[in-house]
C-alpha cells in the first residue's frame, strides 16, 4: 500500500516519470521541470528541496517490480481532482518536449496517463503540439 498524493506531488510524480521512462533523464528535461515548478501556481508554497524529494521517492516507486510505472499512474489518477487532468497531461508533453526529441517511451507513458485520466484525443493532441511549439528554436 502506498501513501496518497497531494495533487502537487502527483503532478511531480507525472513529470519525473515521464523523463525517467526512457531511462535517461536529460539536463534539458530536469530543467524544465524545474522551472514549471517554480512558475505555475499548482506548485505555490513549494520549494526547490521538496521537489528533489519528491522526484527521488518517485524514482524508488518506479524501479519497484512487478509494474512501478502502473503504480504511479494509479496514484496520479487516485490523487488529481479532474481539473488538475489536462494540466498534468500538457506538463508532461512539456517535459517531453523539452530536449526537442520526444522517445517512443515517453509517447507510450502519456498515453498511458491520458487514458487513466480520460482525456479526449483531440485535447490532448492539441496539448502536445502546443508543448512541442513552445520548444522549438529558430
Amino acid at each position: 500500500m502506498h501513501k496518497r498524493l497531494s495533487p502537487p506531488q502527483a503532478l511531480i510524480y507525472a513529470m519525473i516519470t515521464t523523463a525517467a521512462v526512457d531511462r535517461q533523464i536529460t539536463d534539458p528535461e530536469l530543467s524544465r521541470i524545474g522551472s514549471l515548478v517554480k512558475e505555475l501556481p499548482a506548485f505555490a508554497g513549494y520549494g526547490g528541496d521538496w521537489l528533489l524529494e519528491e522526484a527521488q521517492a518517485c524514482g524508488r516507486l518506479l524501479a519497484k517490480p512487478p509494474n512501478g510505472m502502473e503504480t504511479v499512474l494509479n496514484l496520479v489518477r487516485e490523487a488529481l481532482p479532474a481539473e488538475l487532468h489536462e494540466t498534468a497531461y500538457v506538463l508532461c508533453a512539456e517535459v517531453a518536449a523539452s530536449d526537442l526529441e520526444v522517445r517512443d517511451e515517453e509517447v507510450r507513458f502519456i498515453d498511458k496517463l491520458a487514458e487513466k485520466l480520460g482525456l479526449d484525443d483531440l485535447v490532448c493532441a492539441a496539448l502536445q503540439r502546443a508543448a512541442r511549439a513552445r520548444h522549438m528554436r529558430a
